[in-house]
């Protein structure tokens, strides 16, 4: 190619990414601000958009992965947006760090997942049991999440109705709760039919597989993302030793 020709493509690749980081900036601050919505009024966010059912959101606190990926959106769009505009190859080689570290993280949270699905059930049961145990009942915004859960996916607590046990909800009522079997009030002793006394956990890792092949379109379409964004910054952090 002709050097018009080299900085021409070099221009309108530069442009591509600055417009395309700055998508990202702004989508992360959004998601920040949606996060610290929540964080600080999370009742009126579960009545304007309604129960987050059959998601396995409903087991984490939605607020703070809302922030925290708002976060990681905001530094990935400042460093790509920022670095492109200045032609800074240090910004541009973070740039780059950043997304090669997530998309590292993301095979490797990938390949546990596929491989060590007992051993995230164990973590998950370590953290969300004694949050079912202490928080259930006391925390307005928690259990309507979790009742929201085990009403739509049929499913109690997170491994079965005995993370229910020595809780501060059966403590009080002497009994499970209610949207456990389908019911209301609750039931002092739970019945052995039905499957609403599947844990939660196993429910929605069942949705998940179902519907694997989005997932994994979705997943495959983020990873070429980043390997496209990746790409490209090294193509100007190369091209600026050239201008």
């Amino acid at each position: 190619l002709s050097p018009g020709a080299k900085m021409g493509c070099f221009t309108f690749i530069k442009v591509m990414m600055i417009l395309f980081n700055l998508a990202i900036f702004l989508s992360g601050g959004t998601l920040l601000g949606v996060g610290i919505w929540v964080k600080v009024d999370g009742e009126s966010f579960l009545k304007i958009f309604g129960a987050l059912s059959s998601s396995v959101l409903q087991v984490v606190n939605v607020s703070y992965l809302l922030i925290v990926i708002g976060a990681i959106l905001l530094v990935i769009g400042f460093l790509g947006c920022y670095g492109a505009q200045k032609e800074s190859k240090c910004l541009l080689m973070m740039f780059f760090s950043v997304v090669l570290i997530i998309f590292i993280a993301e095979v490797a949270a990938a390949v546990v997942a596929l491989v060590f699905t007992g051993l995230a059930e164990t973590l998950l049961t370590g953290l969300v049991t004694p949050l079912l145990k202490e928080k259930y009942g006391v925390n307005d915004t928690f259990t309507h999440i979790w009742n929201a859960t085990m009403t739509e996916v049929r499913c109690c607590g997170l491994n079965n109705y005995t993370d229910f046990n020595n809780s501060y909800f059966y403590e009080t009522h002497n009994s499970y709760p209610g949207q456990c079997f389908g019911v209301s009030p609750p039931l002092a002793h739970p019945h052995l039919r039905g499957c609403l006394l599947q844990g939660c956990f196993k429910q929605i890792l069942e949705e998940i597989k179902t519907n694997a092949g989005v997932a994994g379109g979705v997943a495959a379409g983020i990873g070429a993302l980043e390997i496209a964004a990746m790409a490209v910054s090294m193509y100007l952090y190369c091209r600026l030793d050239e201008k």
